[in-house]
């Protein structure tokens, strides 16, 4: 997959094999997810859709983990943590360049 068209029509088809595997057809679909009729079709065609109207058919379609995949946790390794600095605790003080003479 090159472009965001094709990937748009491959989730667009994983989409309706899960919907049909379910045995929902997209009006039921459009009204379990609280989404227009369009918006199933739209996705399903690879035409593209909300980011709201995404999640909420792969909430009915009982396939969240799919966005835990796009959106995973982002956690620091112990090398990188070594690495960085302790945040610090305070600000540096000022000097009072009088004071020094």
């Amino acid at each position: 997959m090159n472009n965001s068209q094709d990937w748009s029509a491959e989730l667009g088809r994983q989409v309706r094999t899960l919907r049909l595997r379910q045995d929902i057809d997209q009006q039921q679909l459009a009204q379990q997810a609280g989404i227009a009729l369009n918006a199933v079709k739209r996705l399903e065609s690879g035409k593209g859709t909300t980011l709201h109207s995404l999640i909420e058919v792969l909430r009915i379609l009982n396939k969240t983990e799919w966005l835990r995949t796009l959106a995973p946790r982002v956690s620091i390794s112990p090398v990188q943590m070594l690495k960085t600095k302790a945040p610090r605790q305070r600000a540096t003080r000022k000097r009072n360049p009088e004071r020094n003479v």
